[in-house]
């Protein structure tokens, strides 16, 4: 009887290890996975892979993956589309034929634009690199004719129609569409209160539309409504097609610089600002973007330099995206991101992180198109690669003040490898979808 006791005792030993084993073993067959997409960049050690469901990705560089390379890669770890996932190892890489027009289903989503792809594919197929470069583009509407750039589209500001009467406002825009081979966007920062382009000009307005909260205290949701139509009205009658409106940033210091441009509200008004600026709108002529994702805050003004915000990654998650999130669910067509850099999710300025793009496309399910602030603003214009960056960060379209710039760089990327033209054909194929879902009318007489 003393004998057997032990032996229990080294058996129950023995079975509570097997198990053990059993369960690490069931552990860490959980942490495989495989994911499909293709590399879209290799920067400092590591591989830049975007998935198919447009997430972006940052893995330890792989020998046998190369710029360009569509695959299949198993991996071992747990994928976070917030980090650089800097921990996650590639145990194998099956290429895969890249992704080419005969197979267009891989090019796209189920999102907002995917009746319009193929339409947008057909388009795509008839321009050059240097054309494909320029509808990546929303350049601040220049001094100079620019038509060889190609451009997607202009923004408007303010003196761009000081002192114009209705129709030179139209002639403006006008003559720029008839030389363009793919119909523009033409926008504006009409927010209404301290950001009016247009309304300031007597010639087109009886009055400077107001600021958001100043309508809500008067008027609630209504004048909210009453005033998108007016707003769209207008815009449309001067041959304007984007807002680049409305600000759903919540700010709570009554000195801080976005806190005037905001309806100075908490999350629940603040989205169903968001939600009612996007209904009203739709059935117009003009779209609406809403900025400043994932949230400006009491951040400083980055027209001036660099920006800083440390909000809590909670916090950002379940109160500052949530505008954004009531917005895209009313049918947002675009956002515009922000340069503050948000110390919770990356280092970087917004606009060139990949993790706050992945937030935009995974938790907000959004499918539109992705715009940037100004690139050539004080947060980013030292900032060698910007625009290349922006481009392998996740945005559709690039705002830049010096075009030219831009443009060179983003064609330099593509003949170093640091990115590829299959990316860019799939970056504007979004964006010529948009243009179709807007109703742009396409010429092809160019």
């Amino acid at each position: 009887m003393k004998k057997i006791i032990p032996i229990l005792g080294v058996t129950v030993l023995i079975l509570f290890l097997i198990i053990i084993v059993i369960k690490v073993q069931k552990h860490e067959k959980g942490r495989y996975g495989k994911i499909e997409g293709t590399v879209i960049a290799k920067q400092d050690e590591l591989l830049v892979f975007k998935d198919m469901d447009d997430f972006i990705y940052k893995l330890k560089a792989n020998e046998e993956l190369d710029i360009g390379d569509h695959a299949i890669l198993e991996y071992t770890g747990v994928l976070n589309k917030n980090s650089s996932n800097s921990g996650v190892e590639i145990v194998s890489s099956t290429k895969l034929v890249n992704v080419q027009g005969e197979d267009l289903s891989k090019w796209t989503d189920n999102g907002i634009f995917s009746k319009f792809y193929t339409q947008a594919y057909n388009t795509l197929t008839t321009l050059s690199l240097d054309e494909k470069i320029g509808q990546l583009l929303l350049a601040r509407y220049p001094d100079k004719d620019i038509n060889n750039y190609n451009v997607a589209g202009y923004v408007f500001f303010e003196k761009d129609f000081k002192d114009k009467t209705k129709e030179q406002v139209i002639n403006m825009i006008d003559n720029l569409s008839k030389t363009a081979k793919i119909p523009l966007l033409t926008a504006v920062d009409e927010e209404g209160g301290k950001i009016n382009r247009i309304s300031t000009n007597p010639n087109l307005s009886a009055s400077p539309f107001k600021g958001s909260k100043e309508i809500y205290d008067a008027s609630g949701l209504d004048g909210i409504m009453e005033d998108i139509k007016n707003k769209s009205k207008l815009l449309s009658s001067l041959h304007l097609n984007v807002n680049l409106a409305p600000v759903v940033d919540m700010s709570t210091d009554t000195k801080s610089y976005i806190y005037d441009r905001t309806i100075g509200y908490g999350v629940d008004i603040t989205s169903k600002y968001a939600d009612t600026v996007i209904f009203s709108s739709k059935g117009s002529e003009v779209s609406y973007v809403l900025k400043h994702f994932p949230g400006y805050g009491d951040n400083t003004d980055t027209h001036n330099g660099e920006s800083t915000d440390d909000t809590p990654y909670d916090e950002i998650i379940n109160n500052n995206i949530l505008p954004f999130k009531a917005g895209i669910e009313a049918g947002a067509e675009a956002v515009l991101v922000s340069h503050n850099k948000f110390t919770s999710i990356d280092a970087t300025p917004a606009t060139l992180s990949s993790a706050i793009h992945n937030l935009l496309r995974s938790n907000l399910g959004f499918t539109g198109v992705i715009i940037t602030d100004d690139l050539d603003m004080g947060a980013t214009k030292n900032i060698s690669d910007r625009y290349v960056n922006a481009l392998l960060a996740g945005n559709n379209l690039l705002i830049v003040t010096d075009y030219d710039a831009a443009f060179k760089q983003i064609k330099s990327g593509i003949e170093s490898g640091k990115v590829t033209e299959d990316y860019i054909n799939k970056v504007v194929l979004r964006n010529l979808a948009w243009k179709y879902y807007k109703l742009l009318g396409f010429q092809t007489n160019k």
